[in-house]
């Protein structure tokens, strides 16, 4: 099982590691407040490793008091609809119970969801991301296509502590520190477990085989030390690397010593894919999804439906 060793850079540049023993594969995450990477590497290079890719952020620099660098960052919106209908920022509101939080990063990752678990009946809507970057720019309309940029909320009706999150967009290395502030800062941290699915290049899959042998697409989990349910797939290998935001919730939650799993989907196809999106179908079974599973026969026509929707956005006419 890889252990983690985690190295973070505060606001203030403050750098704290949490190290735990060093036996076997080890994971290095590296936070900092505008970037996150994750390192699968062998404990007798994973200092080696951190003095060479610790990296510091890109962004729009004043100089502040106590001669300290501050970022002016793009500022990112949490709005919640928890109470009443009526729409709060996350800053507002008391920290919720939330015992399942499972986010979906990209858009293939957000179509499994929505095909598999998610329905109007059992779901709602109880939140919503607003940002913009150089990349894309999201709103605070819940009604989106499958091929729109957006990052959504919804509770499950019947468990009000279970919460999904879809993040299509893009969320800029600027960002993720709000992103992670501003949305576990709403949750409280005990018993909480938490579950990203994401998407990768099997370009970026590092391993002494060729990729082109590989049968596309396939699976990969990575853990927190506190996660201790059996995982879905092969655990990621050294001296692979979890870049962006499924990097930065890890981090976080091994921080927080939350229970957490990254399955990364490795894939060929950049765009909406059927055999994509069902790569992730061995985790209906795991103990956090199983009891979320809707019926597999509605699941192929809501799947069959998005691609439809997607394919039609993606027609050029000359």
């Amino acid at each position: 099982m890889p252990e983690l060793l985690l190295q973070t850079e505060a606001k203030e540049g403050r750098r704290a590691s949490h190290r735990l023993p060093a036996s076997g594969r080890c994971c290095i995450l590296c936070h900092t407040a505008l970037t996150h990477y994750l390192f699968v590497v062998s404990p007798e290079s994973r200092e080696k490793v951190l003095a060479s890719v610790f990296q510091y952020p890109r962004g729009n620099y004043r100089l502040g008091d106590r001669n300290a660098f501050i970022l002016s960052a793009k500022e990112i919106d949490v709005l919640w609809t928890l109470k009443s209908g009526a729409s709060t920022e996350s800053s507002a509101d008391e920290p919720f119970v939330c015992s399942k939080f499972i986010v979906a990063i990209g858009h293939n990752a957000a179509a499994f969801l929505s095909s598999f678990i998610l329905d109007s009946v059992c779901w709602e809507v109880v939140g919503v991301v607003k940002l913009w970057n150089e990349w894309c720019r999201t709103s605070n309309t819940t009604n989106v296509l499958p091929t729109d940029s957006f990052c959504l909320f919804y509770r499950l009706i019947s468990d009000p502590t279970v919460l999904l999150c879809q993040c299509s967009c893009y969320v800029a290395e600027d960002q993720q520190f709000q992103w992670l502030e501003k949305v576990f800062g709403c949750m409280r941290k005990e018993d909480l477990q938490v579950t990203v699915l994401s998407t990768c290049p099997v370009a970026d899959y590092k391993t002494q085989e060729s990729t082109l042998t590989l049968p596309s697409p396939f699976l990969k989990a990575l853990k927190t030390k506190e996660f201790k349910e059996e995982v879905c797939c092969p655990l990621l290998e050294q001296p692979n690397i979890v870049r962006d935001l499924p990097a930065a919730v890890l981090s976080y939650c091994q921080v927080w010593q939350i229970p957490a799993v990254l399955y990364q989907c490795y894939t060929d196809v950049i765009k909406l894919d059927t055999v994509t999106i069902e790569a992730f179908k061995p985790l209906l079974s795991s103990k956090i999804l199983k009891s979320l599973v809707k019926d597999v026969s509605e699941s192929t026509k809501i799947l069959k439906k998005l691609l439809t929707t997607n394919e039609t956005h993606n027609n050029i006419y000359i």
